[in-house]
């Protein structure tokens, strides 16, 4: 099927169960959002890229699906990077689409250019700059792959504008094909053991409880484990409702800068930071 690369992109997210993005447009990413326009798909218009970002993270803690933004190039997508680096930090998965300037543009000091790329790098997953438009397809799939899997995280992709406007044979891919991007599935035998061993030689201990328990939707075993070894429980910002607030061996939050020498002056005893 013929369509252009701006098309391609409304298809790949829909093929990946998208029902609503949250955005801002501006020049580069237009295309996009007329397609989108055309297709009456659903989008939040914010009154600022960085609530579009913050939106889509919003978005993707309640459903546990990545949230998806859009913004234009240059000053528009630089207005993500705190949502960005806020979802980074957190474990969030989001996948951020943003328009940049024609391909021989790019490099030139262009008219609203930005190295969201190069900006990006130290707080994303995974980022792309996207020049040609038969890679759409496969960058989107990936996207959305690296984005939920693992460690969750936010993926950027950069679109030069003229790749949104190219035509191209849409195909979208049924898998990824990633060599270098291993995911872990189950737990490490050793971890554990030693998690044990840690168990029964502590005197006062402790668990340390972050997100993480919350994301791998393993709160019920945290709960089981507290309830036979009644082991107190404190957690981190991140981990608040992996346990019940009501529950008696719950200490509550660290503090909003927890660290495990404070852990260690409340409770004497370090035993385990899960």
């Amino acid at each position: 099927m013929k369509m252009t690369g701006a098309r391609a992109v409304l298809e790949c997210l829909k093929r990946e169960g998208v029902d609503v993005v949250f955005g801002y447009p501006g020049g580069a990413i237009l295309p996009l959002y007329e397609e989108m326009y055309k297709d009456n798909f659903q989008h939040i218009l914010t009154g600022h890229e960085q609530g579009a970002v913050h939106a889509a993270d919003g978005y993707a803690r309640v459903t546990g699906r990545p949230g998806v933004c859009i913004a234009t190039s240059g000053p528009g997508v630089c207005n993500m990077v705190t949502g960005i680096a806020t979802a980074n930090m957190d474990s969030i998965p989001m996948v951020i689409i943003s328009g940049q300037v024609p391909t021989g543009l790019i490099g030139r000091d262009s008219f609203q250019e930005a190295d969201i790329s190069g900006i990006t790098s130290p707080i994303t997953k995974h980022n792309y700059l996207v020049k040609n438009a038969a890679s759409i397809p496969r960058v989107l799939k990936e996207a959305f792959y690296i984005a939920s899997t693992g460690r969750p995280g936010p993926v950027l992709i950069d679109i030069a504008k003229d790749a949104l406007e190219a035509e191209i044979y849409f195909q979208y891919p049924d898998k990824v094909h990633l060599p270098g991007y291993v995911v872990e599935t189950t737990g490490q035998a050793y971890d554990i053991d030693r998690a044990v061993a840690m168990i029964q030689h502590s005197q006062k201990p402790v668990f340390l409880i972050g997100g993480g328990v919350i994301l791998s939707e393993t709160t019920k075993y945290l709960e089981d484990i507290v309830n036979t070894t009644k082991i107190p429980v404190v957690t981190t910002l991140m981990g608040k409702g992996a346990i019940p607030d009501s529950h008696e061996l719950h200490l509550g939050m660290g503090g909003m800068h927890v660290k495990n020498n404070i852990v260690y002056i409340l409770c004497k005893d370090i035993l385990y930071t899960l």
